[in-house]
């Protein structure tokens, strides 16, 4: 059995797309937590899943140009 923080993570998926225009700026970074008003966790689900996103080439690590 696993130890530490990462073990007593919860699980569940964040709901990213309903969410993609407030988290991310127009420019494709990620809003602070005060702009967004989410909570720790919810700020990290949110950066982790957009990280993950960019590496599959779900959404692009800078701006349209």
């Amino acid at each position: 059995m696993a130890t530490g923080r990462r073990a007593n993570r919860r699980q569940t998926p964040v709901v990213f797309k309903r969410q993609k225009k407030s988290v991310l700026t127009e420019w494709g970074k990620i809003r602070s937590r005060r702009v967004t008003g989410l909570t720790v966790q919810q700020q990290r689900d949110v950066a982790t899943v957009i990280k993950n996103a960019r590496e599959m080439a779900l959404l692009p690590y800078s701006a349209p140009q």
